[in-house]
């Protein structure tokens, strides 16, 4: 296992972190989770020099942003000594928190289902502008200082999901230990993207990395257009192996989270993990990835150039962000409202009422008010 200092921490950072929010389950019912079979992975993953372990109070819910089974399903788990053995991260339920006080009741309960007396870090859980701005004047920075101070928790952190002006605002207002970003080959532009990325890394903010293969479809199942793309490479890696280098190969990124659910899934992991070195890839295979991203323009719903001359919509409506959402839908065939950056966008497809003034100007000519039935169909909103 290859190690990164995580800034200014001085923590020695495995490149491969354990994230579970995909754990083996029981009956296809995420709130199932298979203790015997989750504990084997992890212990493994332990054993061969994972030393970061993340999770979150909603993990592992019945219903989205209820609260899951993942924490838990940790402090069993990191019993016995395995606490010791790992740098364990979870998550403020930001969806449930309205009023100050709940701040200490989330986490004083999250220490009680992970069976700790203290988390080495502790981040705002799916951070955007408007989450920051209503967490910031609630007094969230205070708390964190509080709570570090006490020994709690060693270093503050954020998970994000918003466009990236924002995430560079947020880097800006507090001393934050490192972001949790989504990146990967087909999302460099996508959230805080390669910018937001570069300008944490700059300012000696670390990056976690989230969704490396994009909740597993860079790793099976891939679209034929780019299966032609890795067939036709010189150098012959597995699909998964490809995008976990790309990430590593980054100097910015301290590490990177990998939902394993299967022993298969872990073992490969840490193997390619030997090789995750900064600056190792060479110019053709970086090109490579160009050509991946190319090959899937032929599936983009909407041809957007976000010119913005639609905008402001007099709906409120952020017809260029629903676009992209639809528009990552259609690549991957997955209307996640996740992984296509749905769930963050304030001004949603539902507000449309189909006046067409943003057709009026749109040089694309595209039929904006029926991609909008079609956002709030797909997405069901």
């Amino acid at each position: 296992m290859l190690y990164r200092q995580l800034n200014k921490t001085g923590i020695d950072l495995s490149i491969l972190g354990f994230g579970c929010m995909r754990l083996p389950t029981i009956d296809h019912k995420p709130e199932k989770i298979d203790y015997p079979k989750a504990t084997q992975l992890l212990h493994y993953a332990i054993e061969h020099g994972v030393n970061y372990v993340d999770t979150a109070y909603f993990y592992h819910a019945a219903v989205f942003g209820q609260r899951g089974e993942s924490e838990p399903f940790v402090g069993e788990a990191l019993s016995g000594g395995w606490r010791k053995k790992v740098h364990l991260a979870t998550k403020m339920p930001l969806f449930q928190l309205r009023q100050k006080e709940q701040m200490d009741t989330f986490f004083k309960e999250q220490l009680e289902r992970l069976k700790t007396d203290y988390l080495d870090f502790y981040l705002l859980h799916g951070l955007n502008g408007e989450l920051w701005d209503r967490m910031r004047d609630l007094g969230v920075r205070e708390f964190l200082d509080k709570k570090k101070a006490e020994g709690k928790f060693r270093f503050p952190a954020f998970s994000f999901h918003g466009k990236a002006e924002d995430f560079i605002r947020i880097c800006n207002e507090y001393d934050w230990t490192f972001a949790q970003i989504q990146y990967n080959y087909m999302d460099i532009d996508f959230q805080a993207g390669y910018k937001g990325l570069k300008y944490a890394a700059d300012k000696g903010i670390g990056i976690v990395v989230m969704e490396p293969l994009k909740g597993g479809k860079l790793a099976q199942k891939l679209p034929s257009e780019m299966m032609s793309v890795f067939n036709a490479s010189a150098i012959k890696r597995s699909p998964a192996e490809w995008a976990l280098r790309f990430v590593w190969n980054e100097t910015g990124i301290s590490s990177l989270l990998s939902g394993m659910n299967s022993m298969e899934q872990v073992v490969e992991n840490i193997k390619v993990a030997n090789d995750g070195i900064p600056n190792s890839l060479g110019k053709d295979e970086l090109l490579m990835f160009d050509t991946l991203r190319n090959a899937m323009g032929v599936r983009i719903k909407a041809d957007c150039t976000e010119c913005r001359y639609c905008m402001p919509c007099a709906s409120g409506v952020d017809i260029p962000d629903v676009l992209a959402a639809l528009n990552n839908a259609a690549v991957w065939n997955d209307p996640n409202p996740w992984l296509t950056g749905y769930i963050s966008i304030k001004g949603k497809a539902g507000k449309c009422t189909e006046c067409k003034e943003c057709e009026e100007v749109c040089p694309q000519e595209l039929p904006i008010s029926a991609l909008m039935k079609e956002a709030v169909f797909l997405f069901r909103e």
